[in-house]
Protein backbone atom coordinates (compact mmCIF):
# COMPACT_ATOMS: atom_id res chain seq x y z
CA UNK A 1 0.00 0.00 0.00
CA UNK A 2 1.33 3.39 -0.96
CA UNK A 3 0.97 5.93 1.82
CA UNK A 4 0.61 9.66 1.51
CA UNK A 5 3.85 11.58 1.28
CA UNK A 6 4.96 13.04 4.58
CA UNK A 7 4.48 16.74 5.01
CA UNK A 8 7.81 18.53 5.11
CA UNK A 9 7.73 21.67 7.18
CA UNK A 10 9.46 24.94 6.35
CA UNK A 11 12.63 26.02 8.02
CA UNK A 12 16.06 24.94 6.86
CA UNK A 13 19.42 26.56 7.55
CA UNK A 14 19.42 30.31 8.31
CA UNK A 15 21.55 32.55 6.11
CA UNK A 16 24.43 34.30 7.93
CA UNK A 17 24.07 38.04 8.22
CA UNK A 18 25.89 39.97 5.52
CA UNK A 19 26.50 43.73 5.75
CA UNK A 20 25.39 45.26 2.48
CA UNK A 21 23.64 48.39 1.32
CA UNK A 22 20.93 46.40 -0.53
CA UNK A 23 18.38 44.66 1.65
CA UNK A 24 18.66 40.86 1.66
CA UNK A 25 16.21 39.02 -0.60
CA UNK A 26 12.95 38.02 1.05
CA UNK A 27 12.62 34.28 1.79
CA UNK A 28 10.22 32.41 -0.50
CA UNK A 29 6.64 32.26 0.66
CA UNK A 30 5.79 29.05 2.42
CA UNK A 31 3.17 26.83 0.77
CA UNK A 32 -0.07 26.47 2.61
CA UNK A 33 -0.03 23.15 4.54
CA UNK A 34 -3.56 22.27 3.48
CA UNK A 35 -2.55 22.46 -0.18
CA UNK A 36 0.30 20.03 0.45
CA UNK A 37 -2.07 17.65 2.27
CA UNK A 38 -4.66 17.82 -0.49
CA UNK A 39 -2.05 17.16 -3.17
CA UNK A 40 -0.71 14.17 -1.25
CA UNK A 41 -4.16 12.69 -0.79
CA UNK A 42 -4.98 12.98 -4.48
CA UNK A 43 -1.67 11.42 -5.49
CA UNK A 44 -2.03 8.46 -3.14
CA UNK A 45 -5.59 7.84 -4.26
CA UNK A 46 -4.62 7.95 -7.93
CA UNK A 47 -1.91 5.36 -7.47
CA UNK A 48 -3.94 2.95 -5.34
CA UNK A 49 -6.07 0.80 -7.61
CA UNK A 50 -8.06 3.53 -9.34
CA UNK A 51 -8.83 5.23 -6.06
CA UNK A 52 -8.82 8.66 -7.67
CA UNK A 53 -12.22 7.94 -9.19
CA UNK A 54 -13.56 7.04 -5.78
CA UNK A 55 -11.92 10.15 -4.30
CA UNK A 56 -13.60 12.43 -6.84
CA UNK A 57 -16.96 10.91 -5.95
CA UNK A 58 -16.28 11.48 -2.26
CA UNK A 59 -15.93 7.75 -1.53
CA UNK A 60 -13.05 6.07 0.31
CA UNK A 61 -10.61 4.16 -1.90
CA UNK A 62 -10.69 0.41 -1.34
CA UNK A 63 -8.43 -2.51 -2.26
CA UNK A 64 -7.97 -3.58 -5.86
CA UNK A 65 -10.37 -6.47 -6.56
CA UNK A 66 -8.42 -7.43 -9.72
CA UNK A 67 -11.56 -7.84 -11.80
CA UNK A 68 -13.42 -10.15 -9.42
CA UNK A 69 -17.12 -9.36 -9.06
CA UNK A 70 -20.06 -10.23 -6.89
CA UNK A 71 -22.00 -13.17 -8.36
CA UNK A 72 -25.44 -14.69 -7.98
CA UNK A 73 -24.83 -17.63 -10.31
CA UNK A 74 -21.88 -19.46 -8.77
CA UNK A 75 -23.29 -22.87 -9.70
CA UNK A 76 -23.50 -21.86 -13.36
CA UNK A 77 -19.94 -20.57 -13.35
CA UNK A 78 -18.55 -23.66 -11.57
CA UNK A 79 -18.58 -26.01 -14.57
CA UNK A 80 -16.12 -28.54 -13.07
CA UNK A 81 -15.51 -30.11 -16.46
CA UNK A 82 -12.16 -31.69 -15.53
CA UNK A 83 -13.59 -33.44 -12.46
CA UNK A 84 -16.64 -34.58 -14.43
CA UNK A 85 -14.37 -36.42 -16.85
CA UNK A 86 -12.93 -38.40 -13.94
CA UNK A 87 -15.95 -38.88 -11.65
CA UNK A 88 -18.98 -38.68 -13.93
CA UNK A 89 -21.66 -36.17 -14.87
CA UNK A 90 -21.81 -32.96 -12.81
CA UNK A 91 -24.98 -32.00 -10.99
CA UNK A 92 -25.17 -28.69 -9.13
CA UNK A 93 -27.74 -27.67 -6.56
CA UNK A 94 -28.42 -25.67 -3.42
CA UNK A 95 -26.77 -22.40 -4.39
CA UNK A 96 -26.72 -20.28 -1.26
CA UNK A 97 -26.08 -16.53 -0.73
CA UNK A 98 -24.10 -17.11 2.45
CA UNK A 99 -23.29 -13.43 3.03
CA UNK A 100 -23.94 -10.11 1.34
CA UNK A 101 -22.41 -7.27 3.34
CA UNK A 102 -20.48 -4.11 2.37
CA UNK A 103 -17.26 -5.74 3.53
CA UNK A 104 -17.86 -9.36 2.48
CA UNK A 105 -19.56 -11.19 -0.38
CA UNK A 106 -19.82 -15.00 -0.15
CA UNK A 107 -21.59 -17.62 -2.25
CA UNK A 108 -21.73 -21.41 -1.96
CA UNK A 109 -22.75 -24.18 -4.36
CA UNK A 110 -23.22 -27.91 -3.78
CA UNK A 111 -21.92 -30.26 -6.47
CA UNK A 112 -22.17 -34.01 -7.14
CA UNK A 113 -20.59 -36.26 -9.72
CA UNK A 114 -22.03 -39.45 -11.18
CA UNK A 115 -25.02 -41.11 -9.57
CA UNK A 116 -26.91 -38.96 -7.01
CA UNK A 117 -27.01 -41.99 -4.71
CA UNK A 118 -23.51 -43.37 -5.07
CA UNK A 119 -21.44 -40.61 -6.69
CA UNK A 120 -19.00 -38.18 -5.15
CA UNK A 121 -20.25 -35.05 -3.41
CA UNK A 122 -18.61 -31.70 -2.97
CA UNK A 123 -19.00 -27.96 -2.57
CA UNK A 124 -17.63 -24.72 -3.96
CA UNK A 125 -17.26 -21.56 -1.86
CA UNK A 126 -16.43 -18.11 -3.24
CA UNK A 127 -15.54 -15.26 -0.85
CA UNK A 128 -14.83 -11.71 -2.00
CA UNK A 129 -13.23 -9.52 0.69
CA UNK A 130 -14.08 -5.95 -0.26
CA UNK A 131 -12.34 -4.14 2.62
CA UNK A 132 -9.79 -6.18 4.58
CA UNK A 133 -6.79 -8.28 3.56
CA UNK A 134 -7.62 -12.02 3.88
CA UNK A 135 -3.98 -13.12 3.62
CA UNK A 136 -3.09 -13.62 7.31
CA UNK A 137 -6.31 -15.50 8.07
CA UNK A 138 -5.94 -17.65 4.95
CA UNK A 139 -2.66 -19.00 6.25
CA UNK A 140 -4.13 -19.64 9.68
CA UNK A 141 -7.15 -21.54 8.29
CA UNK A 142 -4.85 -23.57 6.05
CA UNK A 143 -3.00 -24.81 9.11
CA UNK A 144 -6.27 -25.50 10.93
CA UNK A 145 -7.57 -27.68 8.09
CA UNK A 146 -4.15 -29.32 7.70
CA UNK A 147 -3.68 -28.35 4.07
CA UNK A 148 -0.02 -29.19 3.67
CA UNK A 149 0.59 -29.50 -0.08
CA UNK A 150 1.24 -26.18 -1.87
CA UNK A 151 0.02 -25.94 -5.47
CA UNK A 152 1.99 -23.64 -7.76
CA UNK A 153 0.53 -21.47 -10.48
CA UNK A 154 -2.88 -20.90 -8.90
CA UNK A 155 -3.56 -17.42 -7.53
CA UNK A 156 -1.35 -15.94 -4.85
CA UNK A 157 -1.34 -19.08 -2.70
CA UNK A 158 -2.98 -22.48 -3.04
CA UNK A 159 -2.98 -25.58 -0.84
CA UNK A 160 -4.39 -29.10 -1.22
CA UNK A 161 -4.94 -32.24 0.84
CA UNK A 162 -6.16 -35.60 -0.48
CA UNK A 163 -7.98 -36.58 2.72
CA UNK A 164 -6.42 -40.01 2.77
CA UNK A 165 -7.64 -40.89 -0.71
CA UNK A 166 -11.28 -40.26 0.24
CA UNK A 167 -11.62 -36.95 -1.60
CA UNK A 168 -9.83 -33.63 -1.76
CA UNK A 169 -9.71 -30.18 -0.20
CA UNK A 170 -8.41 -27.31 -2.35
CA UNK A 171 -8.14 -23.70 -1.14
CA UNK A 172 -6.92 -20.69 -3.09
CA UNK A 173 -6.09 -17.12 -2.17
CA UNK A 174 -5.96 -14.65 -5.05
CA UNK A 175 -5.64 -11.10 -3.74
CA UNK A 176 -8.97 -10.25 -2.12
CA UNK A 177 -10.60 -13.56 -3.11
CA UNK A 178 -10.75 -16.99 -1.50
CA UNK A 179 -12.02 -20.07 -3.35
CA UNK A 180 -12.64 -23.43 -1.69
CA UNK A 181 -13.35 -26.67 -3.54
CA UNK A 182 -14.17 -29.76 -1.47
CA UNK A 183 -14.73 -33.33 -2.67
CA UNK A 184 -15.71 -36.42 -0.64
CA UNK A 185 -17.27 -39.89 -0.83
CA UNK A 186 -20.89 -40.40 0.12
CA UNK A 187 -21.92 -42.67 2.96
CA UNK A 188 -25.50 -43.53 3.91
CA UNK A 189 -26.04 -45.02 7.37
CA UNK A 190 -29.01 -46.50 9.18
CA UNK A 191 -30.31 -45.35 12.54
CA UNK A 192 -27.65 -47.44 14.28
CA UNK A 193 -24.82 -45.83 12.36
CA UNK A 194 -24.15 -48.80 10.10
CA UNK A 195 -23.16 -48.02 6.52
CA UNK A 196 -25.90 -49.24 4.20
CA UNK A 197 -24.78 -47.47 1.04
CA UNK A 198 -21.58 -45.85 -0.04
CA UNK A 199 -19.83 -44.41 -3.04
CA UNK A 200 -17.85 -46.93 -5.04
CA UNK A 201 -14.25 -45.95 -4.30
CA UNK A 202 -12.23 -44.49 -7.17
CA UNK A 203 -8.46 -44.16 -7.32
CA UNK A 204 -8.08 -40.46 -6.59
CA UNK A 205 -4.31 -40.35 -7.01
CA UNK A 206 -3.51 -37.07 -8.73
CA UNK A 207 -7.03 -35.66 -8.19
CA UNK A 208 -5.39 -32.30 -7.47
CA UNK A 209 -4.71 -31.96 -11.22
CA UNK A 210 -8.38 -31.80 -12.37
CA UNK A 211 -9.25 -29.82 -9.26
CA UNK A 212 -6.58 -27.28 -10.20
CA UNK A 213 -7.91 -27.07 -13.75
CA UNK A 214 -11.46 -26.50 -12.53
CA UNK A 215 -10.42 -23.85 -10.00
CA UNK A 216 -8.46 -21.95 -12.65
CA UNK A 217 -11.48 -22.04 -14.99
CA UNK A 218 -13.71 -20.81 -12.17
CA UNK A 219 -11.34 -17.95 -11.34
CA UNK A 220 -11.48 -16.78 -14.95
CA UNK A 221 -15.30 -17.07 -15.03
CA UNK A 222 -15.66 -15.01 -11.83
CA UNK A 223 -14.05 -12.02 -13.56
CA UNK A 224 -16.44 -11.99 -16.53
Amino acid sequence: MISEPELVGGGGFERPEVLTEAPPPRPPRAHRPWLWALGGAVLASAVWGGGLYAYERGEPAGPDLAGYKEVDDLCRKAKMEALAEVLGKLTTSAEMPVMDEPALHRRSCSVSFGSPETGYQGSVMYTLHKVTDPGPEFGAWGKYYELKDPIDGVGEKAFFDGRGGEGGEFRVLDGQVEIELSLYRQYVTDEDGNVVQETEPVDLSGIEVPMTQDVLALMAALKK
